[in-house]
């Protein structure tokens, strides 16, 4: 009587696991369902793996990539930038370069990147399609079926804006009484393309607010790269104020209530800039790679093919690679500081 008292108990317990473990199981595979599988992403040098042409840019000459890939590959940086270190949460490599799209074909499954070095929402002085026609490409490819329907409702957009419409305004001759309403200007266009890249399937859109702008190096250096500029500073917060405002706006307006995100830049490298030394970083403001003169940049050569830069001895503990871009450590730390204030949580679905 007893055995069958325990067979029974034994069967109830075993058929409570299955089911338990079948919850768990069920749970774990809904997981892997909305883990998203491909990244787009549009934007300017901070995210740029590529697409600048070699004959326009520093990025495709020594010293860019000496940390990763091991030479120039066009990123600007001893290393990786942004994308890189989104891709890597997402669990995907990172997007091939749609300059590269044909030479690659392999890596189309992860995604595509169509930022270019020096572009903004608005036409720059750089050559390189803005961010309006960077989306354009992207509703090319899809019509081209290299995509479909079902790969974009398992993508994340990356759009990254970290300033160039400003330093062309300011180049040509822009206003200071001006810039408010510019600011303005800039952030409505972006809302207008966060609209249009999700009206084209993808399913979060994550955006980047602007950096610091006062802590670059070619800011800085009037104050022997000591500390920020705080004016410069005041026109980051008003534009990342106004995005926040509208991206709260949006994800009112969406069924999907969390379908934006915004990547806070500024915090995030503030955080490490003002705490270097947690992130084994010791220069924050003074750049790695530098032009032997004002007139040189990291890079440069002469018409004898002399180099006319100098590089740190040790690109790891230096936060700026350039005179606008982070090293590789520099990414690594503000990704490192994003993932610790949950901002990559939202990322996900």
């Amino acid at each position: 009587m007893m055995d069958s008292h325990k067979q029974q108990l034994f069967s109830l317990l075993s058929l409570f696991l299955i089911l338990h473990l079948s919850a768990e199981a069920r749970l774990q595979l809904r997981h892997l369902n909305d883990q998203p599988t491909k990244l787009f992403v549009f934007g300017d040098s901070y995210a740029d793996t590529g697409n600048i042409r070699k004959g326009l840019s520093n990025s495709w000459k020594d010293p860019y990539g000496i940390t990763f890939p091991g030479k120039p590959a066009g990123r600007f940086s001893d290393g990786r930038v942004l994308t890189d270190y989104i891709a890597k949460y997402l669990g995907v490599k990172s997007p091939v370069p749609y300059r590269l799209r044909k030479l690659m074909p392999q890596h189309l499954k992860y995604g595509m990147n169509f930022a270019v070095g020096g572009t903004g929402v608005f036409d720059t002085s750089a050559l390189g399609p803005n961010m309006t026609t960077q989306i354009d490409l992207l509703h090319q490819v899809i019509n081209d079926k290299v995509y479909t329907a079902s790969d974009l409702s398992n993508s994340v957009a990356l759009i990254s804006v970290a300033g160039n419409d400003y330093s062309h305004y300011l180049a040509t001759n822009g206003s200071a009484q001006g810039l408010p309403s510019f600011v303005a200007s800039v952030v409505n266009q972006t809302t207008t393309n966060l609209i249009r890249a999700k009206g084209l399937g993808v399913k979060k859109i994550v955006v980047g607010g602007l950096p610091p702008l006062g802590c670059l190096p070619e800011i800085t250096t009037t104050s022997s790269f000591q500390h920020c500029n705080t004016t410069f500073n005041a026109l980051v917060l008003l534009h990342n104020n106004l995005l926040n405002q509208a991206v709260t706006r949006l994800n009112q307006e969406t069924k999907d209530h969390s379908a934006f995100v915004i990547l806070n830049l500024y915090d995030s490298f503030m955080s490490v800039l003002n705490h270097p030394s947690t992130h084994n970083i010791q220069n924050q403001f003074k750049p790695c790679c530098v032009g032997v003169s004002s007139e040189y940049f990291c890079g440069s050569v002469d018409g004898n093919n002399v180099k006319k830069y100098q590089v740190c001895d040790e690109p790891k503990s230096a936060f700026f690679w350039d005179l606008v871009h982070p090293t590789q450590a520099g990414w690594h730390a503000v990704y490192n500081k994003l993932r610790a204030m949950n901002a990559l949580q939202q990322v996900h679905y």
